[in-house]
């Protein structure tokens, strides 16, 4: 097609294979879409498109539907986005519909033949590595191939505290699980292979609660989305080491100096409210001192 055509928050760029989906910066765009700035989007991960009334009076909405399983940050999403941050929603003023009809049916025309069936594989990139954002009760952190939890003494749970910071490797976790933070019960909860997962995200080391301000929308979904991008491109499948070729030990992830020391105050202060006893108490301060 090879044409633009531009909207309210976000213009579309027809290429030959792909829309290129940039999104504004203004004030007014969601911040969601400010974080994405931009998506290509191949025509082979779409299964529809619809043009429809807008919401608001004088508006015609373009909208490009995603195949099943072709964009994690929909996957991560399951559901839960509200129709304003939908990065697949073209909102046009009522007088270009007759535009916008034109090019529904050229978007139409480029889907594939198997449009219908679900992606066998992501078609749309996550947002990349590093990715991060505060939790209520804790930091998380992504560098592209280990998900880190570090726990704040003011949010964190004592069975948080008690399990001290988390690291998962992305091979050793089959799935992430998101929930809106504006729903009730907001968290972002991995699951490592062949875990048992707990009931209470509040409880469960493997996760981060959500709460007023914390681990907001465009902020927590595109670490969610890209955790899972790289949960989805891991092997699972190990080969047997060999006696010529053992895999190298991995590296310890090593702490500031300041950071250890404050985390064993933190510590201290559970021990002198009964909430840690005097074992635990000594085995948490020596996992911290080996970090260093």
């Amino acid at each position: 097609m090879g044409d633009v055509l531009a909207g309210i928050h976000s213009t579309w760029e027809f290429e030959p294979d792909s829309v290129l989906i940039r999104f504004e910066r203004g004030i007014r765009t969601p911040k969601l879409f400010q974080v994405l700035g931009e998506r290509r989007v191949p025509y082979e991960a779409l299964s529809a498109v619809e043009l429809a009334p807008g919401g608001k009076r004088g508006t015609v909405v373009l909208r490009a539907v995603p195949r099943e399983g072709a964009d994690p940050l929909l996957e991560a999403a399951a559901g839960q986005l509200k129709e304003s941050s939908d990065p697949y929603r073209l909102v046009l003023p009522a007088e270009r519909e007759t535009l916008a009809d034109y090019y529904a049916t050229e978007l139409r025309d480029a889907l594939p033949a198997d449009a219908a069936k679900p992606a066998e594989r992501y078609l749309v990139a996550a947002p990349a590595a590093p990715q991060s954002f505060k939790a209520y009760d804790g930091k998380a952190s992504f560098d592209g191939k280990v998900v880190a939890f570090r726990w704040f003494w003011t949010g964190a749970s004592t069975a948080k505290w008690k399990a001290g910071d988390q690291f998962f490797p992305v091979g050793e976790l089959e799935d992430v699980e998101w929930r809106s933070p504006e729903g009730l019960s907001g968290h972002l909860r991995l699951r490592p292979r062949g875990a048992e997962m707990l009931a209470e995200a509040d409880q469960d080391p493997a996760s981060v609660v959500f709460g007023l301000g914390y681990g907001p929308v465009y902020e927590s979904l595109p670490f969610a989305a890209s955790v899972l991008e790289a949960v989805r491109a891991a092997d699972p499948v190990r080969e047997p080491a060999s006696a010529c070729s053992a895999p190298a030990p991995p590296k310890p992830h090593r702490s500031d100096p300041a950071d250890v020391a404050e985390r064993i105050r933190h510590l201290g202060e559970l021990h002198d409210a009964g909430l840690l006893t005097d074992d635990e108490f000594t085995a948490k301060k020596a996992e911290l001192l080996a970090e260093l």
